[in-house]
């Protein structure tokens, strides 16, 4: 089926961040657009808003005719909706071959990696942009810039996430293909970490296109041996690689630090986003964006004026006496990236971190890492796991990580127990860190803390 021709198209699972980007994309392009998701969310009431039609109940009776199935690997393959539209013999496509479709014919840039990838996609979009490229985009976080996860440009060029879970971004042929990271995850996907380097991440190499760029952490090269199935690696880091940073120091509030490559040599920028991290994904954002085509005047700009994306690293309050502060984190490196920017930013004060643990099967692989990262606390709040796809996995809950951990200061909590626990430790420096569900306490968080009510 030739995309030109969808008029009618169903989404099963429309409130995911990358369902709802490709959404969003063919809803502007003229295509009706309907879909189903399990809860009612911020996001899907934003779809509903821009005129999409969307299902909270799972009924194969009532669906829509349409041209178009598309549906996440998140779904279960029990789905009845799934399930009806593979029988009735509908084309029924997964989100990535859909987004390889519409980015097959254009120059792309796709970031992959175990974390840094929705911050630097995004951050590497608004650079582009800045520059005065108007390339499109599809973002795994909204943009708080762009007030999406998706941006249609009339540029060829287009900034893409690249999701290693499922091997999804083996149906992409990038232009520049950036790893920012392959640290274990996804295991009950790829099985072991050698699979997941060799079957993911030099797979994603070697779809890269003829004459396009490797880019790779620094310490990440020696996963990529010379081979005439992928380009040359070209490497970035903080303080190593062929496009690196340096001298980075806190001034004012900001980091602040120095650019040093073939392509550019930038002195003092000035990064709104705290912590070494991001500093890293903002030395792959720069290189990438150069490579594409901006111009080095327009960087140090671009940078200065970059707001975020929700829910990474987020101030929900930021007050003299209050510091809040909302993070997607959910793999160790993301909860030690987190709480080091954290203590970065305001040492010597108590840090109090409420974490949800996303899937049995992570928390199973990673329990060790995630209880080192939480032991960075001065006090843990440790949530129920949040399932998404899964059915529990006997013997791994929360309590796996908790029994790991060498602080003490570590509670277990049920979700209907949290404000409470807020209300009674009046936290004046808070983290709430997670993917699935505990979004839905931010509000009410913030309410607590304003208010004590």
């Amino acid at each position: 089926m030739e995309l030109k021709d969808v008029r009618s198209i169903y989404f099963i699972g429309i409130g995911g961040i990358g369902m709802s980007a490709l959404a969003r994309y063919f809803y502007r392009r003229g295509v009706a657009v309907a879909g189903y998701d399990r809860t009612e969310t911020e996001l899907t009431r934003a779809l509903a808003a821009e005129g999409m039609n969307i299902r909270y109940h799972e009924d194969a009776t009532t669906l829509p005719p349409t041209d178009l199935v598309v549906y996440t690997p998140a779904v279960p393959a029990a789905h009845a909706e799934l399930r009806y539209f593979q029988g009735q013999g509908y084309p029924v496509y997964k989100r990535s071959e859909v987004l390889g479709l519409i980015s097959r014919g254009m120059r792309a840039i796709a970031i992959g990696g175990t974390h840094g990838k929705t911050t630097t996609t995004t951050l590497t979009t608004h650079l582009v942009r800045s520059a005065g490229i108007d390339a499109s985009a599809f973002l795994g976080g909204i943009s708080r810039n762009l007030g999406s996860n998706f941006v249609a440009g009339l540029d060829d060029l287009v900034v893409v996430e690249a999701d290693e879970y499922d091997r999804s971004f083996l149906r992409l042929d990038p232009d520049i293909a950036v790893i920012m990271a392959m640290d274990p995850d996804h295991l009950e996907i790829y099985g072991n970490h050698e699979n997941m380097v060799e079957t993911g991440f030099r797979a994603f190499a070697r779809k890269i296109k003829p004459g396009g760029k490797l880019l790779l952490r620094y310490d990440l090269e020696h996963y990529f041996p010379a081979s005439d199935a992928y380009p040359t690696p070209e490497t970035f880091g903080v303080g190593g690689g062929l496009h690196r940073s340096d001298n980075i120091r806190v001034e004012d509030g900001y980091f602040v630090f120095d650019y040093e490559s073939p392509l550019a040599n930038l002195k003092g920028l000035r990064h709104p986003h705290p912590g070494r991290h991001n500093v890293e994904n903002a030395t792959a954002a720069i290189t990438a964006a150069l490579i594409a085509g901006a111009s080095p005047e327009s960087i140090q700009e671009g940078l200065l004026t970059f707001q975020g994306i929700g829910r990474r690293f987020e101030f929900i309050i930021r007050s003299d006496d209050r510091i809040y502060i909302d993070d997607y984190a959910h793999h160790p490196a993301e909860l030690e990236a987190a709480i080091g920017a954290a203590r970065q930013l305001y040492p010597g004060q108590k840090l109090t971190g409420v974490f949800q643990p996303h899937l049995y099967s992570r928390t199973n692989d990673l329990a060790d890492g995630f209880a080192a990262a939480l032991d960075q606390l001065d006090e843990a709040l440790l949530l129920d796991i949040y399932p998404a796809r899964e059915e529990p996995m006997p013997g791994v809950s929360s309590a796996m990580i908790k029994d790991r951990m060498k602080n003490p200061n570590c509670t277990l909590l049920g979700k209907a127990e949290l404000p409470e626990a807020i209300r009674q430790r009046n936290p004046r420096l808070l983290l709430t860190m997670g993917a699935g569900d505990i979004d839905t306490f931010v509000e009410p968080i913030k309410q607590i803390l304003l208010t004590g009510m």
